[in-house]
């Protein structure tokens, strides 16, 4: 299979060795390359040998010698060297299947790919994976590997996943944990389904797997009002998030004190709901769960308490800023607010909590509010010199938001200047106090 190149990247080994866009990677050390994973541990060596197809027509071969670990500079057509694997799951919960018609194509992109998990550390259920994707898994020790889990009662599975494929589970978790590979786990916890003692056996029979199943996410269902024909589930409540909180908090006590590690971590959305406390920095393991939404919101504090802490109170601060968050965060971004204000008297930040009228109040989250809600909930309020936005609103390096609304209209729409901050604590601070700054120096 070839591998045709898309760009050749400046000062990289490939334009060294002459290579140029439309010439192609046949052959590395003479073996084929099936896709990006065997791409990439074919490059370990630090004594190589291409074979090239050139735009031209002719074979010819280089010999490389570099670093271990080094990179030969080149992007090919196609990212992942083979098409993208479809999610073969008709997950109940799935959050894909709750989108609206009309948003742009690669929302509804399901994806269920081993490389992905690798590459990109995507969850995957492992449904559709041949044993010869197993065996490459082991042969190139991919680690870690991501699994979409929620629950390990084979025919539980099944049925949440409906797909037959999604039973033999628990062999397949033994088969990698005998053969040394790194596995984090995920539970989209669904009421009814796989909460309750189901939820116990689950943690239980994972917890087996360690030290290799090195953690365990858990995340309540995302619920919008897009499920006509879809199995009814019904939200947590808040006290219900609370009964799963106790549940789970004696469990990562034990753990810990059998291991050093709390293994099981529950996402912030399930203290949220519950209107506790965000746990302490050291009940997160060093964040291994973070891209779950587990301990987001504790790093977030710390990061701002720290920022807030070399600030400097006797800079005369001033001015009026705004802020757009969803309900999930409100409290610690408000609560973040105040603590400024009280250093800067003169200074003024509003803090707009944005209900998600399109995707449904369930829909808490920061990253799924669209431009419409902020424009339909913000017109004609005074926002002052500037208006923030979190980062996760927008498509990846564009300034774009989930409904298509650019940043330029929202602007237009709200007549206001608008600002991206980046997730961090810290960046959001400086975001804000950076504007009071220039408020300032212009009064």
């Amino acid at each position: 299979m070839k591998q045709v190149i898309r760009e050749v990247r400046e000062g990289s080994i490939g334009e060294e060795l002459g290579l140029e866009r439309g010439d192609a990677l046949i052959r590395i050390d003479g073996s084929e390359i099936e896709d990006v994973l065997d791409y990439y541990y074919l490059l370990e060596g630090e004594s190589i040998e291409l074979e090239i197809l050139t735009k031209d027509g002719e074979t010819v071969f280089c010999q490389v010698d570099k670093d271990e670990d080094e990179d030969l500079g080149l992007v090919f057509e196609e990212e992942f060297m083979g098409r993208y694997r479809h999610c073969a799951n008709r997950c109940i919960f799935c959050f894909i299947d709750q989108l609206p018609k009309g948003l742009r194509s690669t929302l509804y992109f399901k994806d269920d790919d081993a490389r992905l998990s690798f590459l990109s550390g995507n969850y995957i259920t492992m449904t559709n994976m041949s044993q010869e994707d197993f065996d490459k898994i082991v042969r190139y020790r991919m680690s870690p590997i991501n699994i979409s889990i929620h629950t390990t009662d084979p025919e539980l599975r099944v049925r949440m996943l409906k797909n037959p494929n999604a039973s033999n589970l628990m062999p397949r978790l033994q088969m990698l944990k005998e053969n040394g590979i790194t596995m984090n786990g995920q539970i989209v916890l669904c009421k009814g389904f796989n909460d309750g003692k189901n939820l116990d056996r689950t943690v239980r029979e994972l917890a087996e797997l360690r030290p290799e199943m090195q953690s365990v996410s858990i995340v309540p269902f995302g619920l919008t009002k897009f499920r006509d024909g879809l199995e009814k589930i019904e939200p947590f409540t808040g006290e219900e998030a609370a009964a799963v909180i106790d549940q789970i908090e004696p469990v990562q006590k034990r753990f810990y004190e059998e291991t050093g590690m709390h293994f099981i971590h529950l996402s912030d959305e399930f203290y949220i709901m519950a209107d506790r406390d965000i746990p302490e920095e050291e009940r997160y393991d060093g964040y291994l769960q973070i891209e779950n939404g587990v301990g987001m919101m504790r790093l977030f504090i710390n990061e701002t308490e720290e920022a807030i802490s070399q600030l400097d109170p006797s800079e005369d601060l001033s001015g009026h800023v705004s802020i757009v968050t969803g309900v999930s965060p409100s409290r610690y971004i408000k609560e973040t607010c105040r603590k400024i204000e009280a250093l800067y008297p003169k200074a003024k930040i509003d803090v707009h909590v944005i209900i998600n009228h399109f995707f449904g109040e369930t829909i808490t989250v920061s990253g799924l509010l669209t431009g419409k809600d902020i424009v339909e909930q913000l017109k004609g309020k005074d926002l002052g010199d500037r208006l923030f936005l979190p980062q996760n609103l927008l498509k990846a390096d564009e300034d774009i938001l989930l409904d298509d609304m650019t940043l330029p209209g929202l602007e237009e729409a709200l007549q206001v200047s608008i600002s991206v901050v980046q997730s961090s604590g810290d960046a959001f601070v400086d975001g804000i106090v950076d504007a009071l700054r220039e408020n300032a120096h212009r009064s």
